[in-house]
């Protein structure tokens, strides 16, 4: 006959809590399908946590892929350090993990507000970024242990059926997560509103498990600690909400300076405009008003300055209208409408074709008095047509049209830096060949390329990227380019003030800053200003010409393609 043992009971001596079954108020099964619903809500918010932490380093430090690389690899190696941790608080489960889920509740929620904060006015976040990445890996690690002790508390089966169940509910909440932060919180809520809330949501869950199913685990001091811990969290969360709007906009004028008169986070980008509201800002070139110059920010980078931007468009159109016939016309981005203005300035143009991204700046550049004024509200000319759509994407669909597609006479690619890695594609051999093969036999494709001077295996890997597909290229530079430039690449940590007020937007402090450009087509093409337009009013043919003996001076040969599958850029 064989020794049956008998049932452990809490509170028995010398026997752990975490071999001792659960009191719970309700039957062992729904109190597991609680425990599981926990797991999934804490699994989606943890997930969250991770998104926001990698979209705000991208946003505030740049340079995407390390990171993210960064942050990913900092929260696993901390859910490690996290697991170990939690082994000693097993034998008090249920009141480590509520301790645990009021503070991972309390860092997540506010980590964006951190972060922007440290940005805002420290100047850099690279510090606080780590250690936010280490506190929430942390605490999310020590989850699954307690969780483990929990569910098997409440009943009792073999341990690979339990961590399977765990594990299920886990992953099957970070999914609900992933696809939440940027089709619903992000766009709904902005990131640091959205962030609140998740921790709100974190904290109610945590609470509810602890303080309702496992309450009679709990003395009445932890209960009530529990229950102060859980209420302060909250209120801290729901005031972090309502401050939320301005302290965003204190940030904001902290980066930006007293100018920032429009702040827009699309579902692609945020986009903030200073300057620009007074009669005559931005009515002519370089012209200021009482609201003083227009600056364009996207994702916290200088991309249109009014004092200067036509120096840039300038030089990127008219080389390329000046090669051979231009009545179809071809913008890759360029959604700000300025590219669009200085094409428009030749006659014999007939149609052009704007492929821009981003909804947000397309409206903007049609409605805000400021912008619309600068680009001679180019964007509602009858010869123009606006697809919103991936250049990238767009490029393969007329691919496949094959012979139906109409080719193009010039081919405008004023797209932001490769060094931003979310632009790689955008220049690679695979985006040229493409672009090719819409071109007319005698068309021009034209290349806003980076910095030549300051990045120059960066400039030189394009133009060996546009001569890997067939095409004869002229490189050339423009002196100009305002220290706060940046179209790309990603941001440095020597990188200039974002204050439109300051020499960021401002006239250059040098000679040496270029912004650099590549004119290519099937046949060496012809370089100069095309006779059918007005004189440029900010450069003539005298400085194209000098900015093309430059960079023949400065080629570096050798250089491999860039490609989708290896990207030079980010080398």
């Amino acid at each position: 006959m064989i020794d049956r043992p008998e049932p452990v009971l809490p509170g028995t001596p010398g026997v752990p809590e975490a071999m001792t079954p659960a009191r719970l108020p309700v039957p062992a099964g729904p109190g597991r399908l609680l425990v599981l619903a926990v797991v999934f809500v804490c699994a989606a918010c943890g997930l969250v946590y991770e998104l926001e932490l990698v979209a705000l380093a991208t946003y505030l430090v740049g340079d995407s892929v390390t990171q993210a690389s960064v942050v990913l690899s900092v929260m696993v190696f901390a859910m490690g350090v996290g697991a170990l941790l939690a082994k000693r608080l097993r034998c008090r489960a249920a009141v480590g993990f509520g301790a645990i889920e009021a503070g991972l509740a309390l860092v997540g929620g506010c980590s964006a507000m951190a972060l922007y904060a440290c940005f805002a006015w420290f100047g850099q976040s690279r510090s606080a970024l780590v250690g936010f990445s280490l506190a929430i890996g942390i605490l999310i690690g020590a989850e699954v242990p307690l969780l483990m002790t929990l569910i098997q508390r409440v009943r009792r089966q073999d341990a690979g059926g339990a961590v399977a169940d765990l594990f299920a509910a886990d992953y099957v909440g970070a999914l609900v997560g992933g696809l939440a932060f940027p089709f619903l919180l992000l766009p709904s809520f902005g990131q640091l509103t959205g962030a609140l809330i998740t921790g709100g949501v974190n904290a109610v869950a945590g609470g509810v498990l602890v303080l309702w199913l496992f309450r009679r685990d709990l003395s009445g001091r932890a209960r009530w600690a529990l229950f102060a811990a859980n209420a302060l969290v909250l209120a801290l969360l729901a005031a972090g909400m309502m401050l939320a709007a301005p302290f965003e906009r204190a940030a904001r004028q902290a980066v930006y300076g007293s100018s920032a008169r429009v702040a827009v986070q699309t579902g692609i980008q945020e986009v903030v405009m200073t300057g620009g509201t007074g009669a005559g800002a931005g009515a002519g070139r370089g012209r200021k008003g009482s609201g003083g110059p227009l600056a364009l920010y996207l994702d916290g980078r200088l991309r249109v300055s009014a004092e200067n931007e036509f120096r840039y468009h300038e030089a990127l159109v008219h080389p390329a209208m000046a090669g051979g016939p231009h009545r179809r016309v071809l913008v890759l981005g360029g959604g700000d409408g300025l590219a669009v203005r200085e094409i428009l300035h030749h006659r014999s143009v007939r149609s052009v074709t704007v492929v821009e991204l981003d909804p947000g700046v397309l409206k903007l550049a049609r409605t805000d008095p400021g912008l619309s004024r600068l680009n001679h509200r180019s964007l509602g000319d009858p010869r123009v047509h606006v697809v919103t759509a991936d250049a990238f994407d767009w490029l393969r669909q007329q691919g496949r049209r094959g012979q139906r597609a109409t080719p193009y006479d010039v081919i405008v690619s004023d797209l932001p830096d490769p060094g931003i890695a979310a632009s790689t594609k955008l220049y690679s051999q695979e985006f040229y060949g493409l672009a090719a093969r819409l071109l007319a036999p005698d068309g021009r494709l034209v290349v806003h390329a980076g910095p030549p001077v300051e990045r120059a295996r960066l400039y030189w890997t394009v133009e060996s990227t546009l001569r890997s597909v067939g095409l004869a290229t002229v490189p050339y530079r423009l002196s100009g380019r305002p220290a706060g430039f940046s179209g790309g690449p990603d941001r440095t940590v020597d990188a200039a003030p974002l204050d439109a007020e300051v020499p960021a937007a401002g006239p250059p402090t040098g000679r040496d800053r270029y912004w650099g450009f590549v004119l290519a087509a099937r046949h060496p093409p012809r370089f100069g200003l095309a006779p059918d337009a007005p004189p440029p009013a900010g450069i003539g043919r005298e400085e194209l010409q000098a900015g093309r003996r430059g960079e023949a001076r400065d080629r570096m040969p050798g250089l491999p393609a860039s490609t989708l599958m290896r990207p030079r850029y980010l080398d």
